[in-house]
Order: C-alpha cells, then sequence, then structure tokens
C-alpha cells in the first residue's frame, strides 16, 4: 500500500471503512481503549471532530480504531464500545471495528503506519495518534501523553488543514 487511502476497514457498526471515500482529507487516526486513563481523550477527539471536520467536506477525519491490545482495556462488544464512547463522550466520529494494532497480528493499516513512522512510531500503548496529510502521507505522530487539543497536536491539524 503507497498511502493511508488504500485502506479499508471493518467499521464497528458493521459497515466498511473505505478511507478511499476521504482522499483529499487530513486523517487523524487513533487507537483507542475505554478502559484506560487517556480514555478522556474521547472527548478531545471528538472536540478537533466537531471543531475542524464534521460538517467541512475538506475537513479532518478522526477514526478510533479499538483494540485490546494493551492491558486488555478495550474487552467489551462492538455494541458495548458504541454505546460506551456515545454515552460517556459524545463521540460521533467513525470508528473501527475492534482491531490488533501492535505485531504480526496489526491490522494492514498499523503495519503500514508503523513502516511509515519507524520503529519508535509503532504504539505502545492506547491512544496513539498519526496525522495524515491531504496526500494519504503519515506527516507526525504522537503518543498517549499528548492530548488531542494540546498546542502541538492541534497546531499540526491547523497546519496540515491550511495545506491544499
Amino acid at each position: 500500500m503507497s498511502c493511508a487511502y488504500d485502506f479499508h476497514l471493518p467499521g464497528l457498526s458493521g459497515e466498511t471503512i473505505d478511507l478511499s471515500a476521504y482522499r483529499g482529507r487530513p486523517l487523524l487516526v487513533v487507537n483507542t481503549a475505554s478502559k484506560c486513563g487517556f480514555t478522556p481523550q474521547y472527548e478531545d477527539l471528538q472536540h478537533l471532530w466537531s471543531l475542524y471536520g464534521r460538517d467541512k467536506p475538506d475537513g479532518l477525519m478522526v477514526l478510533g480504531v479499538p483494540s485490546n491490545d494493551f492491558g486488555e482495556q478495550e474487552p467489551g462488544s462492538a455494541e458495548e464500545i458504541k454505546t460506551f464512547c456515545y454515552r460517556n463522550y459524545g463521540v460521533t466520529f467513525p470508528m473501527a471495528a475492534k482491531a490488533h494494532v501492535k505485531g504480526p497480528e496489526a491490522i494492514p493499516l498499523f503495519q503500514w503506519l508503523r513502516q511509515e513512522g519507524g520503529f519508535l512510531s509503532r504504539p505502545r500503548w492506547n491512544f496513539y495518534k498519526y496525522l495524515i496529510g491531504r496526500d494519504g502521507n503519515l506527516t507526525r505522530w504522537f503518543t498517549p501523553l499528548s492530548k488531542p487539543t494540546s498546542g502541538r497536536v492541534e497546531e499540526s491539524v491547523r497546519r496540515i488543514l491550511l495545506d491544499h
């Protein structure tokens, strides 16, 4: 695969999320979990989605990818995850089905992100964030310590949105 828009993932509600449908839009891909100390970042992700993407045809796409890979902090079913995210954080951005994001079992999108970002970019816990430019290439990645609304992340998002 040559860029992020070449991937598709099963969606949390059973649909297929075809990233080619977002071609030309920046993407923020985040591996998520419902029972993690970083779980409140869902609220910040929703804020970014509402501010920069939801109603803007060329705005930021936020994509959550639930994973149980770290500390078994995403044990729920698809319905439980969906209900939890909406009820507690008002999540309306697209969510993929629960998937592996590390090691040899990682889904192809996360294998590609690791290849593009290098060894240090591989997720080592929940809520790693991957910012993909309008060209479909990885531009930056952030550890869970960088909140989605931190100056570093939000400034990177604004910069990429200005890049036409």
